[in-house]
Parts: structure tokens; sequence; C-alpha cells
């Protein structure tokens, strides 16, 4: 493992390991709303405080791009940290949360984590160095058509302006897929299709937390990821699709006749 990313995952483990405890309290915990559906809590600012912290002591003019707290300025490496991604089922102890953590280097992603506290999995890659899944080589699924698929996908929940699309999208895929996920939690979706739980994915609206890790992932493992259009600017728009090259293009095919978000 690369010296960066050992410090990333000892700095996701550390907050995992806040996040895990505070679970305990979860019903006392102070929560504030930045926006419809959109939740934020003392837990989520302290793990991201730990994370900070533990990358400056090795790495003191490195920058942070970090959920809560903003942009932080720095040289050319720059941190982009998701510290509870899936605070929401966090609040309501549905056990789908997750630390995502990616490093970019004069603008490319070169290292990235995603870790599950409650199940200990840490996903982790590097780039031209592969992705794992507890120091496991994973890969995309084989999957080939949309018959048979799992799929997983996230609801516009912070607005309804694009809610129709969104509907269009899921009439699309639904009647052809074995089944579409919802689970709350992008990275970890992300993480799972790197490592064939999931044979694709999709969602817009995104931010650059919820997929900075993930999409470095899925690549070395395998798969791709694109904007809706095919695209490489999902980081920019937050539209995604994910899976294997045959699932990616076909689900962009499928996609693609309905409205996109603009």
């Amino acid at each position: 493992m690369r010296g960066a990313l050992t410090i990333g995952v000892r700095a996701a483990r550390k907050a995992g390991d806040l996040i895990v405890r505070r679970l305990e309290q979860v019903q006392s915990i102070p929560i504030d709303s930045k926006g419809r559906n959109d939740f934020v809590t003392e837990v989520d600012r302290q793990a991201e405080a730990v994370i900070i912290e533990i990358i400056r002591r090795t790495y003191p003019g490195h920058g942070f791009l970090a959920e809560e707290s903003g942009l932080h300025s720095g040289d050319e490496h720059q941190w982009i940290i998701d510290p509870l991604d899936g605070t929401t089922n966090f609040l309501h102890g549905f056990p789908q949360f997750a630390v995502s953590i990616a490093l970019r280097i004069k603008g490319r992603i070169e290292d990235a984590l995603v870790y599950d506290p409650l199940r200990q999995e840490l996903f982790t890659a590097s780039r031209g160095r592969g992705a794992t899944l507890n120091e496991r080589r994973i890969r995309v699924s084989r999957q080939r058509s949309l018959d048979g698929a799992l799929l997983g996908t996230g609801f516009p929940f912070r607005s309804l302006d694009h809610l129709e699309e969104y509907l269009a999208m899921f009439r699309a895929l639904f009647p052809v897929a074995a089944g579409i996920r919802r689970a709350g939690a992008a990275s970890l979706d992300l993480a799972y299709v790197a490592c064939g739980r999931l044979d694709g994915f999709w969602e817009f609206g995104l931010k650059p937390w919820d997929i900075a890790a993930g999409a470095l992932m899925i690549k070395e493992a395998g798969g791709i990821i694109t904007d809706m259009d095919g695209s490489d600017c999902y980081l920019e728009s937050g539209n995604v699709v994910a899976g294997n090259p045959k699932i990616v293009k076909t689900l962009c095919a499928k996609l693609g006749t309905r409205g996109r978000p603009r």
C-alpha cells in the first residue's frame, strides 16, 4: 500500500471507530439541516476533523475538499473527503454508511478508499495498482446484459426538480433488470460495483466526495464510470453510470432515450 493511502486508511479507521461508538447514542445526537432531506450531525463534523488532523500530521501542505468544512487550500495534493456518507441511514440505525477518502494530485485521482466501519470492510485502490477489498484483489462483475443484472441507484432526494426524469430512467430499467437497489450511500454503491456485488449503478446530482474514491476503484477493478452522455465529466456534473464496459454501454443507451438532468 502506498504511503499516502496508508495514512488515509489510518484516518478512515479512526473516523470509523468514532462513528460506530456514536451509533449507540444516535437518539441524542443534535441534527442540523443543510437543505431538504440533507442532514449533518456533530458526528459528521467530528469524523471529518479527525480525518483532516491525521492527514495533516504527515502532509501539512496538502489541501482538502471536504463535505462539511469545504475547501482548504494547499499544494497540488488535494484530499476529497466524505466523513460519513449515508448520514440519514446512520441516524436511523440503518447499517449502510461509510467513510470515503480520495487523493487527487495535479487534478487526477491517484489513491482512494471506502471504509464500512460496521462490517469492517476496507475497499482501496491506487492508480495502476488495482483495487482491493480487505487486501484481496477485486474485479467488476462479468454480467453481459441487463437481463439478470442487479443494479444500484439513488433517488434525487435533495430536490424534486428532476423527479420525472429519474422516474423515466427507472421505468426504462426496471422491466429488464433482475433487481434495482437504493441503499443510500453512493460511495458504498460504487465500491460494490467495483467488487461485483452490483452489476451496474446510475445516479445524478452527486457531489465530488460521493464519487471520487469509488470512481478510481471501479476503473482499477476493470470497470468504467462515465457521465450519462458517456463523457468523463462526472465529477463536475455529478451524474454517473458505472459497471463493466458492456453494462455501461447498455445503461447509457437506455438512459440516453430518457430526459437527462441539466
